[in-house]
């Protein structure tokens, strides 16, 4: 996103946000970074920028961060865009990763991290670090030409019971928004693990 498409969306929707940019883009000559959207407040917003210039833009990333507050709630998100897959090497994939779950560590509210990780496999450094892959399993959102990729997720932890997740998929036809296809999912942070039936929230 640049800061104009982040805030006309807010703007017709009615969200709060939070956006930082990661650079200007050397060949479209705009910033670009992550943004957050949340119909709750959004406090403590956070640019956490990433190691590893990509190769061929020289560019870091950054992932950006708030606390989303609903009502006597709060949970960390992160919103997340990482380097084209060849753009920097599967260790610096995992580097980067690795500065992100370290900070999520450093808050006591649950965390959810979210976007588009160009990776797949990178999913695994979560699940080790004790995150939940919520979209492990919901199929590729990037398709191009005869080849399927799965690049997109949404890791969770540290919710006080295992969350129920609703359900959890993607959007099939994005309006050529995007390259990729979005996911998403419903995920009831007040169902019990003793049986309580999940409520879409």
């Amino acid at each position: 996103m640049d800061a104009r498409g982040v805030d006309r969306i807010a703007q017709e929707l009615g969200l709060h946000y939070v956006y930082f940019p990661s650079a200007v883009h050397p060949q479209k000559k705009r910033d670009f970074g992550c943004a957050i959207l949340s119909p709750w407040p959004l406090e403590d917003p956070l640019k956490l920028g990433l190691p590893h210039k990509a190769f061929g833009t020289n560019i870091r990333r950054a992932a950006t961060a708030a606390t989303v507050v609903r009502g006597d709630r709060s949970f960390r998100l992160y919103s997340v865009h990482l380097p084209a897959p060849l753009a920097i090497s599967a260790a610096s994939r995992r580097e980067q990763v690795q500065v992100i779950i370290s900070d999520a560590r450093k808050h006591s509210e649950p965390v959810i991290v979210a976007g588009d990780f160009n990776s797949y496999g990178i999913g695994q450094e979560f699940v080790t670090a004790g995150f939940t892959w919520v979209t492990k399993d919901i199929g590729p959102t990037l398709h191009n030409f005869f080849f399927r990729f799965r690049y997109d997720h949404i890791f969770t932890t540290g919710f006080p019971e295992v969350p129920v997740f609703f359900r959890a998929s993607i959007v099939q036809d994005n309006r050529k928004a995007s390259d990729h296809r979005p996911v998403w999912a419903i995920i009831d942070f007040d169902a019990s693990s003793e049986g309580a039936r999940p409520r879409a929230r």
